[in-house]
């Protein structure tokens, strides 16, 4: 195998002091916060906020289901327990951004790790410049020193001079076979954000057309109501003129039986009361 460049050991080497010598002086910094033998009534003591901190996301479902042993935990577990569980100051622009070179107790450390690491995991070449190299290594080294002691600032020391033997070559053609697993991971997950988003977009325009139905079928409803409501209208009218109309061939009926009376009346040349008196009249005689 070639040689490594200088830029190629820069990344090896800030490599190794941010996954390797990074964790154990943040594991000895939190084991002086939290004593291995109260870890556990300690996280149970703060499990609403603990739980909090799973629902924002902030905690990962693996990370919650971690045993209470420091040996376990990675960087990002302990930056976040010692952040949320202890008084440790925040920096001036939070846990998320590098903090200022003059910021140089607990918190800024700890941002200052985190901040490094975050870099490092999404710098696409496997190579650092030499200008930056010496900026970001004196920066890590200081804040690991500052929260491990003098044994791991020895490491880092050691560290930047060390010459890079067959291993760290290994570890090179590792690091470039994770840069291509994580460039074809990147890949799958834009693949299902787009595939989210367009499930996303028919699942908003689903519902648009659900509310535009709902409203069309209370129009719906609120006109057969009216209809409804006519129906019953014309059905008590109905009734009404049935009722008028039954009273009506009565009254015919009446008018007819008298019209027929009257007109066999009409038929006798003599009326009635003209008959009458000359009936009376033949008695007397």
């Amino acid at each position: 195998m070639a040689p490594l460049s200088e830029e190629e050991e820069n990344y090896i080497r800030l490599a190794v002091l941010l996954k390797e010598v990074s964790p154990r002086a943040v594991r000895i910094y939190f084991d002086k916060e939290f004593s291995t033998t109260h870890l556990p009534s300690t996280l149970n003591k703060n499990y609403n906020t603990l739980y909090g901190l799973k629902l924002k996301r902030v905690l990962s479902q693996a990370q919650w289901k971690r045993v209470p042993d420091s040996t376990t935990f990675d960087v990002t577990l302990m930056i976040c327990l010692i952040r949320h569980l202890t008084s440790v100051n925040q920096p001036i622009n939070g846990f998320d951004s590098l903090p200022l070179p003059v910021e140089t107790t607990t918190g800024p450390d700890l941002a200052r790790i985190k901040w490094y690491r975050n870099n490092l995991a999404h710098h696409d070449s496997n190579k650092i410049d030499t200008a930056y190299f010496n900026t970001a290594w004196n920066d890590i080294s200081l804040a690991i020193s500052r929260l491990g002691g003098q044994l791991i600032n020895q490491q880092c020391q050691s560290l930047k001079v060390k010459i890079l033997d067959q291993s760290n070559q290994e570890i090179m053609l590792e690091i470039k076979q994770s840069q291509e697993d994580v460039k074809e991971l990147k890949q799958t997950v834009e693949f299902w954000v787009a595939d989210h988003s367009e499930v996303t977009e028919n699942l908003k325009k689903l519902q648009d057309s659900y509310s535009t139905l709902q409203t069309e079928n209370s129009e719906v409803t609120r006109h057969l109501k009216k209809l409804q409501d006519s129906y019953s209208t014309l059905k008590t009218e109905h009734t009404a003129v049935t009722g008028n109309l039954k009273k009506l061939q009565d009254s015919y009926s009446t008018l007819q039986a008298e019209h027929s009376e009257v007109v066999e009346l009409l038929k006798d040349p003599i009326p009635l009361n003209i008959r009458g008196i000359l009936y009376l009249f033949r008695q007397l005689c």
